[in-house]
């Protein structure tokens, strides 16, 4: 058996950042050559960053993409790292034939480089597009129909990107035919709650199909709305796990591997065509590494085995975290009503960015209770952030003689409505005069069912928990106060947030009762309805109340031009309400 050592770079690329993401990949190159690796590999599109979206449709971009690929090869060898093969994600275009009906103009592909000498050894181009929630890839991308085989150190190193995996043919069944001793797949996969270990399954399926070990770089980070949480990973031929990355930490994985020998009577040639891919063959180092003693493989294990809240956690911390720091915003800004909503926002806030660069307002009105400002007040001592109080009830009133004065007194809905929307607007006036980025607080319930204010508290550049029901929200916030206390720390949200009935405190004694079922069965028919596309005959079915199924569906269906103005936020859920579900505004649809 041959040996190989292989980095995989789990890193944290900007979109559109082409000089820092240059920069990111050498500086893992030079890492990965300092502990003897043999081949370093980067995820997908690691040039231009993930998901380049309607950007791929920019010549100047594509172009600039080229260049900068090239000009990475001509980085590692001015560093010493050119004999070190290199595989990049980047954004290329189809040599050949012009356009093709139906296809991208300027044909752009989600194509992988290996770097070696100074240049660009060869490309390959992702053939299966994913067109399906959160990926627009048929879009934005046309197919390429190619297998690279590179052979490093006399072993067959097999690549592809992504999607490629996934699906059952093309570059999978090219890869068994090749023979390859390894596979490697580069990734922009990113994180889902409930996923079950699904790639760490994925692998060893096809690692044993492939009959080859297997190697899964993904990226980590914030990008929009999305979190990418890294946890690469290498199996071996029997699909057992060899070696594994930290979630939502960048790291540099390394992998000893005993992979079958490159044997060039075996499997399928290059210039060969199989299930419509073309083997295409390069040998970079064909003779094998002197034996060594191979490093202890690095596993890290999941954390919370039990429960993926923590997971959840980590993952809304990091997509905060990410958007504030790659839009250039230094601090935030959200209103603290005492509530849970806003007590969690503020939570993760401090964990993303740390107290000095979180600052919270409290605006009570004519119904805010004393113990809600209390609550607020608590909330930011806990956990030392500056916290400012400014009353509403003059402005509201000078609304009021306003539209008074227009023959349009404010009564009932409206009135309760003009509250929420004066907060607001101070919300906006302290982020435009001190550069704050505002935190809109509304959970993923509030939103489905439109209880929230447009213009009032839905205001705001970042959602930090949009894609949260509201019965999650309290389980992230007893998970974040028992994880204080398991550390000794003092709890960062006050008990009484957590425990008393949720209110907006628009109108006397007002709670979310008043106008919503309770939220645990709520939570359950939402979860159906946008979760799964399930109906109200296919509801009633599943034992929902009649009445309760017709009144969720036609608040959900109401609602959707408020989340069409929403604030991007992070996704954590398999199905969020804005990239994943896309419904008309009007629809009379209703069953």
């Amino acid at each position: 058996m041959a040996q190989l050592r292989i980095a995989l770079a789990q890193v944290n690329p900007t979109v559109g950042d082409l000089e820092g993401n240059r920069r990111t990949v050498v500086g893992a190159a030079r890492r990965a050559a300092e502990k003897g690796a043999h081949l370093v590999v980067l995820p997908e599109m690691i040039v231009t960053g993930y998901p380049v979206e309607d950007l791929a449709l920019r010549d100047s971009f594509v172009s600039a993409s080229v260049r900068a690929t090239r000009a990475l090869a001509a980085d590692l060898d001015a560093e010493g790292l050119g004999d070190l093969p290199v595989v990049v994600g980047f954004l290329s275009r189809r040599e050949g034939p012009g356009e093709r009906y139906g296809q991208p103009s300027g044909a752009p592909q989600n194509a992988v480089a290996v770097l070696l000498r100074g240049g660009v050894e060869l490309t390959s181009a992702k053939h299966h597009l994913p067109n399906y929630g959160v990926f627009d890839e048929y879009r934005n991308f046309v197919p390429g129909d190619t297998l690279p085989v590179i052979r490093v150190r006399g072993v067959d190193v097999a690549l592809a990107v992504c999607e490629d995996l996934w699906q059952d043919g093309g570059p999978v069944t090219a890869a068994r035919a090749a023979r390859v001793g390894l596979l490697v797949t580069l990734n922009g996969s990113p994180y889902e709650r409930h996923k079950d270990d699904v790639r760490l399954e994925l692998c060893s399926r096809r690692a044993r199909e492939i009959g080859a070990a297997l190697a899964y770089v993904n990226m980590v980070g914030g990008q929009d709305e999305l979190v990418f949480e890294g946890d690469s990973l290498v199996v071996d031929s029997e699909g057992e796990l060899v070696a594994r990355a930290p979630q939502f930490e960048e790291d540099l994985l390394l992998a000893d591997l005993d992979p079958a020998a490159a044997d060039g009577e075996r499997g399928a040639r290059d210039g060969d065509v199989v299930d419509g891919i073309r083997i295409v063959r390069r040998t970079l180092s064909a003779d094998p590494v002197p034996a060594y003693e191979p490093r202890s493989n690095t596993v890290t294990p999941r954390p919370d085995p039990l429960s993926d809240t923590g997971e959840v956690y980590r993952a809304l911390v990091v997509g905060l975290r990410d958007y504030a720091a790659k839009n250039g915003f230094a601090s935030v800004v959200l209103g603290i009503s005492g509530g849970i909503d806003s007590a969690l926002v503020a939570t993760i806030a401090v964990d993303a960015l740390g107290s000095d660069r979180v600052h919270g307002v409290l605006l009570p009105g004519e119904h805010s209770s004393a113990h809600s400002v209390a609550d607020a007040e608590d909330l930011a001592e806990r956990q030392g952030f500056a916290a400012r109080t400014v009353p509403i009830t003059s402005a509201v009133e000078a609304f009021e003689r306003a539209a008074a004065s227009a023959d349009a007194a404010l009564t009932g809905l409206a009135a309760e409505n003009l509250q929420a929307r004066v907060r607001g607007t101070l919300l906006m006036a302290l982020s435009n005069q001190e550069g704050h980025l505002v935190l809109a607080t509304g959970n993923k319930s509030e939103a489905a069912t439109g209880y929230s204010t447009l213009y009032g508290d839905s205001v705001g550049g970042f959602a930090p928990i949009k894609d949260c029901w509201k019965t999650l929200v309290w389980e992230l916030s007893l998970w974040r106060n028992a994880e204080a206390e398991r550390l000794g720390q003092i709890p960062p949200i006050p008990e009484n947030s957590i425990s008393k009935p949720p209110s907006a405190e628009l109108s006397p004694d007002q709670t979310d009762a008043d106008s919503l079922p309770d939220y645990a069965l709520l939570d359950s028919v939402l979860a159906a309805y946008v979760g799964t596309d399930r109906g109200e005959a296919e509801l009633v079915f599943a034992g929902y109340d009649p009445d309760l199924v017709r009144r969720v569906i036609r608040l959900v269906d109401r609602a959707e031009f408020k989340r069409r103005q929403s604030a991007p936020g992070t996704k954590i859920s398999s199905r969020n309400l804005s990239r994943d579900r896309r419904v008309p505004i009007t629809n009379r649809w209703t069953v």
